[in-house]
């Protein structure tokens, strides 16, 4: 099986500004001369450590269940730089929504063979990256046209923006959420409910007409069960 290449990417953003340090996934057989569909994950090192996507990406690639697909992983700081650039009540949060829409992806356009259509790029998160990736597609429709959504956290900015979008069918969702997760604790330490919101969230998403996929597996919100769900997740957005 051939293998992809991991690039390191030193980014300095206006908008955060701040130097980040991305990782940039270009599958076997690169060529300038095809335009690849662009997978963009926050909680970056997690992705490619815990969640091992570059290896299963190289496997599903291989076996032509997925199309050839780039991934860019953006990491965080630290929990506190998280919540500041994931959620929509975090200080940072608008500025990232910047970087990503406004900075990263124009960055992998120029310098890899991209497809420019909304529908060619996607984002992933688990928990509050997954929230950032949810409120991106829908910041910027005509920029993202998937979100993977792996337990995301919901409050209520995320419904209001999800009620509010008005052309749902421009975007399409993936979304996944535990059984065992009405009681998850906290990076803060508190123990919250992700379940009942999650299913809150589908029920409006499934009222307003979005484009979506959406399964409650028997787990809780760990890594233990958003990897395996990885192989699914791929071969539902880039096959």
């Amino acid at each position: 099986m051939d293998k992809g290449s991991i690039q390191d990417v030193v980014f300095f953003s206006e908008a955060l500004q701040e130097e980040l340090q991305l990782y940039v996934y270009v599958p076997a057989n690169y060529t300038p001369l095809t335009a690849y569909q662009l997978l963009i994950a926050s909680d970056g090192n997690d992705y490619f450590q815990l969640g091992g996507i570059t290896r299963l990406a190289d496997e599903l690639i291989d076996s032509m269940e997925i199309e050839d697909v780039i991934i860019v992983f953006v990491p965080y700081r630290d929990v506190h730089d998280r919540r500041d650039k994931y959620i929509p009540s975090g200080s940072k949060y608008r500025s990232y929504l910047k970087f990503l829409a406004d900075e990263l992806v124009p960055y992998m356009d120029s310098n890899y063979a991209t497809n420019e259509l909304a529908m060619g790029r996607a984002l992933i998160g688990d928990s509050m990256a997954a929230t950032v990736s949810l409120m991106a597609a829908l910041t910027y429709p005509n920029i993202f046209g998937k979100a993977i959504l792996q337990s995301p956290y919901v409050d209520e900015d995320v419904m209001q923006a999800v009620r509010e979008f008005t052309t749902p069918t421009q975007i399409s969702i993936y979304h996944i959420i535990g059984t065992g997760e009405d009681r998850v604790k906290t990076t803060a330490g508190t123990y919250e409910d992700f379940l009942t919101p999650n299913r809150e969230l589908h029920a409006l998403m499934v009222e307003r007409g979005y484009p979506l996929f959406y399964e409650e597996f028997n787990g809780i919100h760990t890594w233990k069960y958003w990897k395996p769900d990885l192989r699914r997740a791929l071969i539902k957005n880039f096959n």
